[in-house]
């Protein structure tokens, strides 16, 4: 009966060890784990490229009790300067399939924002999209780039990704939809267009 028992465990220990190899237990069939990692390289050079588009809603909260996007350092110029330079912020706002902040949640955007540009307001942006429910869920895609925010339409570019997004490029076309200038919240509308393997 112990023998069996012993049996039962080795097997057990054996049977998650492929999983986690096999990538039964990451984001839409990509597994964790350094094993894992290199197998996939491996493979890469007969992995397919594919195309893949999103649409989601960007909720940045500046204002009452709950702000998404947080001022952590200012410079002794930034309170002149009509562009806020050189304030560094960090974000971590929410993601959603529609314009309504009750919409189904996709995930979080974190990063930081640094306002660098003296005449025109524009920020630095170095964040990630953090997928937490969906088919892309435990994946992530990084963004890196230039935000002219008062324009239209703003791109920057998809520099990378991790899950079902490694070695991810592409391109976020950022629309303002909805912008209060009492509060500073804002709703950005994000196109995203990424090329990955599959």
């Amino acid at each position: 009966m112990e023998k069996m028992g012993s049996i039962l465990f080795l097997c057990s220990i054996v049977l998650c060890t492929v999983a986690v190899v096999h990538g039964h237990n990451g984001p839409a069939g990509v597994g964790k784990g350094p094993e894992e990692m290199k197998l996939w390289y491996k493979k890469l050079p007969h992995l397919k490229q594919k195309v893949t588009e999103l649409r989601f809603y960007l909720h940045d909260i500046v204002s009452g009790p709950n702000p998404t996007n947080i001022p952590i350092a200012l410079s002794n110029y930034t309170i002149h300067s009509p562009t806020y330079f050189g304030m560094i912020a960090t974000i971590d706002d929410l993601l959603t399939s529609g314009s309504s902040p009750d919409s189904e949640i996709v995930g979080r955007a974190q990063g930081l924002f640094v306002s660098s540009a003296l005449e025109k307001l524009g920020f630095h942006m170095t964040y990630n999209f953090v997928f937490t429910s969906g088919k892309y869920k435990g994946s992530t895609l990084s963004l890196i780039g230039h935000n002219p925010f008062k324009d239209q339409y703003r791109e920057l570019p998809i520099v990378g990704g991790s899950g079902v997004f490694r070695l991810a490029r592409g391109s976020a076309m950022l629309n303002t939809i909805e912008y209060n200038n009492t509060s500073g919240d804002a709703i950005v509308e994000y196109n995203v267009v990424v090329l990955h393997y599959a």
